[in-house]
């Protein structure tokens, strides 16, 4: 058989890409007649050759592996006994043989099969069944990695964009708040960049209008909740009685469950078994009362005078999810909100971080603790004091949640 000569077989690297033929070297390839001894001297030539390929009519029909030939030839009298024979002695007829075109995820899983060997000492490419040239696994290693590292880049960055696209959608209502409540302090925490928790507040002539949430999940999965919901929830204030919180959550309950299908047909479930936990709250400038629903969610309240921070509890009841019934409806609460009265309202992810000698809840006691320190300060150092007291609890444990908690005097 005629083979192509030295220098047209001369090493070159395919173009890189994510198939087989990107991480494959053409290497000049002997015949099935060439002997051990020209074997010998091209290992010898080449010391990083680790694999030699052997083709018949320009098809591969086997791999001579380095480290199996150099061993073998190695042993006393070897090279006068196989020397002048054919090299198919060493050779392996069955190395793994793939198409230049194979993806190399799926290239990674056949190396993989086929053991240790492979791994060392490569794989033949083919084209259209001719051989192409001789793979190695650690160029598939280093493409795989540069590949995984090139789509988790391309997420990371998608993730930060939504990030910035999230907190655009609810830039308007963190203006309103900072325009309406002059002693307020809103803190928004999302754990992976975006969150599933969200905040909504509006503002009329006869008072306002205010929202803090937590969807389920986090990161992206939630962070379509919040999309979903404050959507939702926009249209409900539009079109139903603002000055009745629970009326609100009620309506975005049902809007939530029919949107999701989360309704169980004959005892039966959805696919989605999604909502949220919250608090809703109207706010009545002229009588200075603060009617309160919520899902889950307690209001912290400390009067002007008062020693403490009385609780005002919601319906432990969630919105939207599948045991949730479509029917249900939330109890307002009215509280009474004097000038000076300070108020603070957070989602769980204040409540349940993991922390301390213990590693225990950072808890409500702790949350109450903070604020009371600070009690005659604005809100602004308040909530610092919650986080300053926050970040020592959690210390270097992983956060658990997204973190949003609103503290603020009417």
């Amino acid at each position: 058989m005629d083979l192509p000569s030295i220098d047209y077989f001369k090493r070159q690297t395919i173009h890189r890409q994510p198939y087989a033929g990107g991480i494959s070297t053409l290497i000049t390839p002997v015949a099935l007649e060439t002997s051990n001894f020209e074997v010998l001297r091209r290992f010898a030539l080449d010391r990083d050759l680790v694999s030699l390929p052997v083709v018949s009519g320009g098809k591969p029909v086997g791999l001579i592996y380095r480290n199996t030939f150099m061993s073998e030839m190695s042993a006393p009298q070897a090279q006068a006994l196989y020397g002048p024979q054919s090299c198919v002695a060493f050779m392996n007829s069955d190395p793994l043989i793939v198409d230049e075109k194979l993806n190399l995820e799926v290239l990674s899983f056949r190396v993989v099969d086929r053991g240790e060997q492979t791994l060392a000492a490569g794989f033949i490419v083919t084209r259209q069944g001719e051989y192409a040239g001789v793979g190695s696994c650690l160029r598939l290693m280093r493409m795989i990695a540069d590949l995984q590292a090139e789509k988790n880049r391309q997420i990371r960055h998608s993730i930060e964009y939504a990030g910035v696209i999230q907190q655009a959608l609810m830039r308007a209502a963190r203006d309103t708040l900072a325009e309406t409540l002059r002693d307020s302090e809103l803190v928004w925490e999302p754990r992976d960049v975006v969150g599933g928790d969200f905040y909504h507040f509006e503002r009329f002539e006869d008072g306002w209008f205010g929202v803090i949430a937590d969807c389920t999940g986090h990161g992206v999965p939630g962070a379509f909740m919040t999309l979903i919901t404050s959507s939702l929830l926009a249209q409900a204030i539009e079109h139903g009685d603002r000055r009745n919180p629970g009326a609100i959550v009620a309506a975005l309950n049902r809007a939530i469950k029919r949107l999701l299908g989360q309704i169980a047909p004959q005892g039966g479930f959805g696919h989605s078994d999604d909502g949220l936990d919250g608090a809703f709250m109207w706010f009545d400038s002229q009588a200075h009362t603060l009617t309160y629903a919520a899902a889950k969610t307690p209001l912290f309240v400390l009067a002007p005078d008062g020693e403490d921070f009385s609780q005002v509890d919601g319906d432990r009841m969630g919105v939207g999810y599948i045991d949730t019934p479509m029917d249900y409806l939330w109890q307002n609460r009215l509280v009474s909100a004097p000038e000076g009265t300070l108020m603070f309202v957070t989602t769980d992810g204040l409540i349940d971080q993991i922390g301390g000698p213990k590693q225990t809840a950072f808890g409500k006691r702790r949350i109450r603790e903070s604020i009371l320190s600070q009690r005659h300060e604005r809100a602004d150092v308040i909530s610092m004091s919650v986080l300053n007291a926050y970040s020592l609890w959690q210390a270097d444990q992983p956060r658990r949640d997204d973190l949003t908690f609103l503290c603020f005097r009417p």
